[in-house]
């Protein structure tokens, strides 16, 4: 085990425990380079503020048995809700992904910020209040959100399907009720997350693509996601077309975007304009399922004209999966052998040889995990456990002795 040549805070400690890196006080000793007092220091500071549960004794090893660190999950819950464009899923969970209480419902991004927000907030409430726990016991909230987010701001920018909401203060206002850090993003970088986090573990970067009502992706590069300098980053619903000679106006003020063509929303009109009742994404998915030809066959087209857009994105990120999320997926094969169709004719072998091109494993949870992992990443990472450890020193708060060193 390579020692750090910088001397580890107590956030870097807890960062290495919560990812496995270690798992003793003489692993840790090994791997800072700190002195036994300064580490004793730095795991009671860790305990004192309830990072850290009491150690317990690791069996089957020679000699004297070593004290394991771990991460203390309990006690910490996590309000998270992922928006879509016509229906919610809202869940407490907590830091351990146990659910305590999960609900969906039909909402309509459309109906503003303020209204939208309202139903949020009561629902978390509801939740919180039927299940005996405490909103004193939530360590932050996370929400997923079908547009381009600043995640620094927790706002929204220009998004084309959720008038109103451009530069509303999403991030502020629900902070402003809980009183809990409030963590913010598309909700396509969200499912990507969640299922590179659960499913795909070993899998650096994943493209996830998010076909409903619109389109749109989330790029996880090198564990992380990449949002962009706006927020926009992985915002392919809005490429412009060459193909369909009819270039039909978008919500996003152009003519000829991909969402037009080939989103739920739009082979929904397509169908009704056919004379088949069609109102959302998913009738579009029942209608499949159903074997309406019709709706097969728009299905197989929209997949031909993803997988074209998803060339050069295959090309230029090399990812090592490809993950169809969203109403749209639900059909499966018809939609996918339309994109695998136009990723193998459009990219080199090299580029798709070991490329895994799946439907998502979470299915519409994966918003909801991703949102889990953002606020656990952001409320137990180093920056923000050194700088609330730090706040408890100056009030002078009392630090307590954690459990003997081995």
């Amino acid at each position: 085990m390579a020692r750090s040549s910088v001397p580890a805070s107590a956030g870097q400690i807890l960062q290495m425990i919560r990812s496995g890196q270690v798992s003793t006080r003489r692993e840790l000793q090994e791997l800072t380079g700190l002195s036994r007092s300064t580490l004793t220091l730095r795991l009671s500071q860790l305990y004192t503020a309830g990072y850290l549960r009491s150690e317990t004794q690791r069996a089957g090893t020679m000699g004297r048995p070593s004290g394991i660190l771990a991460f203390d999950e309990t006690g910490k819950f996590i309000l998270a809700a992922d928006l879509g464009a016509t229906h919610a899923r809202m869940a407490l969970t907590d830091a351990a992904g146990n659910v305590i209480a999960e609900t969906t419902r039909e909402l309509h991004i459309d109906d503003g910020p303020r209204s939208v927000l309202g139903v949020v907030q009561r629902t978390f409430r509801e939740m919180v209040k039927k299940t005996a726990h405490d909103l004193g016991d939530v360590c932050g909230i996370g929400l997923g959100l079908p547009g381009p987010v600043d995640f620094e701001t927790g706002r929204v920018r220009n998004p084309p399907m959720m008038p109103g909401w451009h530069d509303y203060p999403v991030q502020q206002s629900l902070a402003d009720a809980f009183g809990v850090p409030v963590f913010v993003d598309n909700d396509a970088n969200l499912m990507g997350l969640g299922e590179q986090r659960l499913t795909y573990p070993d899998v650096a970067s994943l493209l996830f693509v998010k076909v409903g009502t619109g389109i749109g992706s989330g790029i996880i590069l090198h564990g992380q996601p990449e949002r962009g300098i706006a927020g926009g980053g992985g915002d392919i619903g809005h490429i412009r077309m060459r193909g369909p000679t009819e270039r039909a106006p978008c919500a996003c003020g152009g003519s000829g975007c991909l969402a037009v063509y080939a989103s739920g929303g739009a082979l929904a009109r397509r169908l009704t304009a056919e004379g088949i009742a069609t109102r959302t994404a998913r009738d579009v998915v029942a209608h499949v399922e159903a074997g309406k030809s019709e709706a097969i066959a728009m299905v197989g087209m929209a997949g031909r004209l993803i997988g074209e857009v998803l060339a050069t994105a295959v090309a230029l990120l090399n990812p090592s999966a490809l993950i169809i999320g969203g109403d749209v997926a639900e059909t499966h094969e018809h939609f996918l052998n339309g994109v695998r169709t136009m990723l193998y004719e459009r990219t080199v072998p090299r580029a798709t040889r070991d490329l895994l091109i799946t439907t998502s494993a979470l299915g519409d949870r994966a918003g909801i995990e991703g949102a889990r992992f953002m606020v656990l990443e952001q409320v137990f990472s180093e920056q923000a456990v050194d700088d609330r450890l730090r706040r408890m020193t100056e009030a002078g708060v009392p630090v307590q002795a954690g459990p003997s060193p081995e």
